[in-house]
């Protein structure tokens, strides 16, 4: 990302699309490799390959046990296993392995998490949600420790789904920028542990979950508000309840026409369009259900870092409320971090991040 390269390729591949597609793919050799350090391969769909190795990392890296009573379990993601659709494929996996709650309990048998998981899909703001309720309840004393995995697969069904939409880029997606023509599809697995004891210093977890808001425009079912409400009422609310001055906002930013335009006209609205602003897709895609665990994670990196990226295919603005988008990587000094995200169905959140 430093060096401002991207994953994302024109892909083959005629089990998914006829014709050749723009996206950001995992290599499916390199995942059995490091999946069958673990377990074997074979009894896994992809899906739970990825959600799984991302977990297994993330607990390997903290003192957290998902045994305790006080720890739980939580799942974003929007389509899960959704390639069971294909008859090959649910024939060796069985009908209920495409279920997401059942995914959900795969994954809690298979670290041995006590609690019931929570599964969390709310369209494309599916992540940064799953971070604030899991926030919401260490502050409520109802967990002690929330384990967040975030998880979605590049299949057939999502890529027709945005084809049908007519949503996708002809090349690598370019956010906020003037000749950008659509979203680029990714796939991927994060992981985000909470909580409410602090980790050991040298671990890049010293962070804070502040304040949160979701709301819902109930515009369209595709299209974000062209006024920017729903999500200008999220971070309005945020910044009533947390009056902190933001050093940086990490956007949705999917290079879309419309939601890019919306987001520029939430964020002038609510007073925030000379803080340095990016997007994320551009190096690895739109993730879905992952999208705001993996992007968040690279807000908890640059926080500690103090290294802010710039948006990769961002060349000329191109929306009509010019706020302040990076377009190369920057030193910066980031105390406070607002994470915001909007999907389908009018649904947006806003997630401030504090550094300690």
């Amino acid at each position: 990302m430093l060096a401002e390269m991207t994953g994302i390729r024109l892909k083959e591949d005629n089990s998914i699309a006829p014709a050749p597609f723009y996206a950001s793919v995992v290599d499916t050799a390199l995942l059995a490799e490091k999946f069958a350090v673990i377990d074997d391969p074979v009894q896994y769909t992809r899906f739970e390959q990825l959600a799984i190795c991302s977990l297994h990392d993330a607990l390997s890296r903290s003192d957290v046990d998902p045994a305790d009573p006080g720890t739980l379990f939580i799942l974003s993601t929007t389509k899960g296993s959704i390639d069971l659709l294909e008859k090959e494929k649910e024939n060796k996996f069985g009908q209920d392995r495409i279920h997401l709650w059942n995914a959900a309990r795969l994954i809690q048998r298979f670290f041995t998490f006590r609690n019931e998981p929570l599964v969390i899909s709310n369209a494309c703001i599916s992540g940064v949600q799953a971070i604030l309720t899991g926030a919401r309840l260490i502050s409520a004393g109802l967990s002690d420790n929330v384990v967040i995995n975030g998880t979605d697969i590049v299949s057939e069904f999502v890529l027709a789904g945005f084809n049908s939409f007519q949503s996708l880029s002809n090349g690598p997606c370019r956010p906020f920028d003037k000749s950008r023509d659509g979203l680029s599809l990714g796939e991927g697995s994060g992981t985000v542990v909470l909580s409410k004891t602090p980790f050991n210093s040298n671990r890049a977890g010293n962070i804070v979950v502040g304040e949160g808001f979701s709301s819902n425009d109930a515009n369209h079912i595709s299209g974000p508000s062209r006024t920017g409400e729903g999500l200008f009422i999220a971070i309005n609310r945020l910044l009533k309840k947390s009056p902190v001055e933001v050093d940086y906002i990490s956007a949705h930013g999917t290079g879309t026409p419309y939601n890019d335009e919306m987001e520029s006209i939430a964020i002038t609205r609510a007073g925030l369009q000379s803080v340095p602003v990016n997007s994320f897709k551009g190096y690895w895609g739109h993730t879905l259900g992952a999208a705001g665990i993996i992007e968040t994670v690279m807000c908890l990196y640059s926080m500690h870092t103090g290294v802010l990226f710039g948006t990769k295919g961002y060349n000329e603005p191109g929306i009509t409320h010019p706020i302040n988008i990076t377009g190369h990587s920057m030193k910066k000094d980031i105390k406070n971090c607002l994470k915001i995200a909007s999907g389908f169905g009018g649904c947006n959140v806003a997630l401030l991040l504090h550094k300690i």
